[in-house]
């Protein structure tokens, strides 16, 4: 696609007037103006890449919310599944057996939702293809194979905060959300550390959370060996001391570009047969692999879709940087409108690279026509 090419991005927001305003029937509208049946075949076994929310987390996209995406899928003759990979950190979702209880425990059961939940790198995350990708920093990218064999896609991506990438939504949820167990390590490469010693208090709540093993108390402090460390932060995001960081002297550069190839990875697959639909609803500062739900950074805005992940994403981005600050939240500046929000809450992210090294790999446009729906 070409950069100075403009890619139209669907946006309804959350009025309602009549029965017509349902957020079931708002998002069957957004499908049908984005014409995602227009590539959906009679047969096609067409993914729908959700994250169903680590257990205590109450934000991810409820399934009811999925059944109407599943609903429009099926008119067309298409075969819908609901799918996600499994995770690289020590959670309810890092293999098939506890992700799907995980899932059902969330409401995502074929009563409610109208599809099966298939984990898509299989049972503990080895079911996985290498892609060729040629790029910077990987020749290949390894790819949940059931997301790899699907004959069609719909993404959908709970737009919010993240502690690393700055945000999370399209881009996001293909490039983390699809790869591996082994591809989420790759894309890992940022280390935590303590930088005020005295602040742990030698616990070893870390020590249990961590994946790896790499985690040790010597001498009643957090000590990390960096050798077996994955980088997924399940340290920082358990200790009760706050005590732990991410080593911010590790450019997050190379991580968000990272996920941003293997997101090209995936689309590049899919990418005649894939729609994406962002839910600007409940933007949190991190992301739904959180076990807890906190106050969103900004109000609620709307639902959006477009066949562009890169004009979707910066859409997304746009609108909710437009909107001043939630100073209830634990954002702690930019807070007028216009500022970035997602910096107000993880200052060294730059999550502005997904879109723009995005557009550099020929997976979308920055270029977009926003075109509202009623």
């Amino acid at each position: 696609m070409s950069n100075t090419s403009i890619s139209k991005v669907f946006f309804i927001g959350l009025q309602t007037k009549e029965n017509e305003d349902q957020m079931r029937l708002k998002i069957q509208r957004l499908f049908d103006h984005a014409e995602f049946a227009s590539f959906l075949e009679k047969g096609d076994l067409t993914a729908v890449k959700v994250h169903f929310g680590e257990r205590g987390n109450s934000t991810f996209i409820p399934p009811w919310f999925i059944r109407a995406i599943v609903k429009k899928i099926r008119e067309t003759g298409a075969n819908p599944f609901i799918t996600d990979t499994n995770t690289l950190y020590r959670g309810k979702r890092r293999n098939a057996v506890d992700h799907i209880q995980t899932a059902i425990l969330h409401g995502f059961t074929f009563a409610t939702a109208d599809a099966p939940v298939i984990i898509a790198d299989g049972l503990t995350g080895k079911n996985y293809v290498d892609i060729p990708i040629n790029q910077k920093h990987f020749k290949t990218v390894k790819i949940g194979a059931d997301l790899v064999h699907a004959d069609a896609v719909i993404v959908s991506s709970h737009f919010k905060g993240h502690m690393m990438a700055g945000f999370g939504g399209a881009i996001k949820n293909i490039g983390m959300g699809c790869a591996s167990v082994q591809g989420k390590k790759e894309q890992h490469n940022v280390r935590p550390h303590l930088p005020e010693p005295e602040k742990c208090q030698g616990c070893g709540i870390c020590k249990t959370h961590c994946p790896a093993d790499a985690i040790e108390i010597i001498d009643g402090k957090y000590t990390v060996n960096e050798e077996l460390c994955v980088g997924c932060g399940d340290c920082i995001r358990y200790c009760p001391e706050k005590a732990l960081e991410f080593n911010w002297e590790s450019d997050l550069s190379d991580f968000t570009e990272k996920m941003t190839e293997y997101a090209y990875g995936f689309w590049k697959i899919h990418q005649n047969k894939i729609g994406f639909i962002n839910f600007v609803l409940n933007v949190t500062p991190e992301c739904d692999c959180y076990n807890l739900s906190e106050i969103p950074i900004v109000q609620d805005i709307g639902i959006l879709a477009s066949n562009d992940p890169v004009a979707l994403d910066k859409a997304c981005y746009d609108l909710v940087n437009q909107q001043p600050g939630n100073r209830a939240s634990r954002m702690e500046n930019n807070f007028n409108p216009g500022e970035d929000k997602f910096l107000g809450v993880h200052k060294e992210t730059k999550g502005n690279i997904q879109f723009l090294y995005g557009e550099q790999l020929g997976m979308g446009t920055t270029h977009y026509e926003l075109i509202e729906i009623k």
